[in-house]
């Protein structure tokens, strides 16, 4: 069936800020180990030029739930909206989180990226990309995001399927809810892989499939797409991939963005490595400002969320979530504030900047519920109804998924 989102109406244009290519460095001495996780292996065809970024995912609590997601978004020519929509949409699509529980405690998001449809003149073919396995770092996810770029190529929908499939580290828990999204505007047909075994593959591995067309709904169901999420008990949309993501200006807006910028100051980056992560930190901030005040105000909302953990690298997090031991993380890797305290002065350091960083996140979220009225009631006055778009329909889905899995959305 049709979806039938109603969103709001946009004020103002969408400008997207580059940012400069990602530098990982290794772990500085005291960096905590992240857990182990399965292997990713990764196909050595001339598709795949060399490796991803591997990076850490946190380390989830006994009884906490997992929603994995993979985005696989065509980044041929004409696509440069869905990027558009990606990356301002990313913060919204986090935040429907935020307050899903299940017997109480909310679930940890993982989220991967795949990139299918650019021209690879190499291989004279089209690239199908892993730009990021699974990962909790949605700073990261946010970095590549903005630096995807779209060219001319073929979208080849059942081999990102199935590479997405048997690639990436899906969780074997049976109440895991693993997703994937792909978006396009081609037919479902094109490429040396059958989408049916494709799909039918990873409904096997218990991954739902959900298929986003960029175009006309009919013209979907023409090209399979329709079909292919059918096999997989997924779900159907389309979405105007060129519609300018929108928003309403709330009274709330200016502080809500103002105090997701101070958060950054409860941030204790240690080591290389973490003072790298903290300016990728500030470089999502500047590129969400770009995008729109609205945009800023969704990442803040984020920010001040149980989604949005950085033990990997910030101190604060790391000692709370029992990943590091501050009293033995060496005093060179330490800011320059820490570096002549004890292990009792470390930890009152440290008690004050969580103590600081609650204060802001529970004003951001008083702030936002107030938000939240405010625009049911501004929606509610308007003359037309919106269209959907990328985070209106993974919204769709999700809310599906989660009543499937005992995941209450609140």
């Amino acid at each position: 069936m049709k979806s039938s989102l109603q969103l709001p109406v946009i004020l103002g244009s969408a400008a997207v800020l580059a940012v400069s290519a990602l530098l990982l460095g290794q772990p500085a001495p005291g960096t905590p180990t992240p857990p182990p996780v399965e292997p990713t292996p990764v196909r050595t065809s001339p598709r795949t030029p060399g490796k991803p970024d591997v990076v850490p995912i946190a380390q989830a609590d006994a009884k906490q739930p997992i929603i994995q997601i993979a985005l696989l978004l065509d980044t041929s020519g004409s696509m440069d909206g869905l990027l558009d929509q990606a990356r301002s949409q990313l913060w919204n699509i986090v935040n429907r989180f935020s307050h899903a529980k299940r017997d109480g405690v909310g679930p940890q998001l993982q989220i991967a990226l795949y990139a299918y449809g650019n021209a690879d003149p190499g291989a004279n073919s089209s690239e199908i990309r892993q730009v990021l396995p699974f990962t909790t770092d949605l700073d990261l996810l946010s970095e590549h995001l903005f630096a995807l770029r779209t060219s001319g190529g073929d979208e080849h929908c059942g081999e990102v399927i199935r590479d997405a499939s048997a690639q990436l580290a899906w969780s074997k828990d049976p109440d895991t809810m693993r997703l994937i999204f792909i978006a396009g505007n081609e037919p479902f047909t094109q490429g040396p892989v059958d989408f049916d075994d494709a799909v039918k593959s990873a409904r096997e591995r218990g991954i739902t499939v959900n298929t986003i067309h960029c175009g006309d709904y009919e013209e979907g169901v023409a090209g399979k797409w329709k079909d292919a999420a059918a096999l997989a008990d997924g779900s159907y949309m389309n979405i105007d991939q060129n519609q300018r993501v929108v928003e309403i200006a709330a009274p709330q807006d200016a502080e809500i963005a103002q105090l997701g910028a101070e958060l950054n100051k409860t941030y204790v980056a240690y080591g290389t490595a973490g003072r790298r992560s903290q300016l990728r930190q500030e470089a999502q901030d500047s590129n969400s400002r770009g995008v729109s005040i609205s945009s800023m105000v969704s990442r803040s909302v984020a920010k001040s969320s149980g989604n949005y953990s950085n033990e990997s690298w910030d101190l604060v997090d790391a000692v709370k979530k029992n990943q590091v031991d501050v009293a033995s993380v060496r005093a060179e890797d330490l800011p320059e504030p820490m570096r002549g305290l004890d292990a009792a002065g470390r930890k009152a350091w440290l008690e004050a900047r969580e103590q600081e960083r609650t204060r802001l996140q529970q004003r951001i979220q008083t702030l936002n519920a107030e938000r939240q009225r405010f625009l049911v009631q501004a929606r509610e006055q308007q003359a037309a109804p919106g269209v959907d778009t990328l985070e209106g329909a993974i919204g769709q889905v999700v809310e599906r998924e989660a009543k499937k899995r005992h995941l209450v959305l609140e």
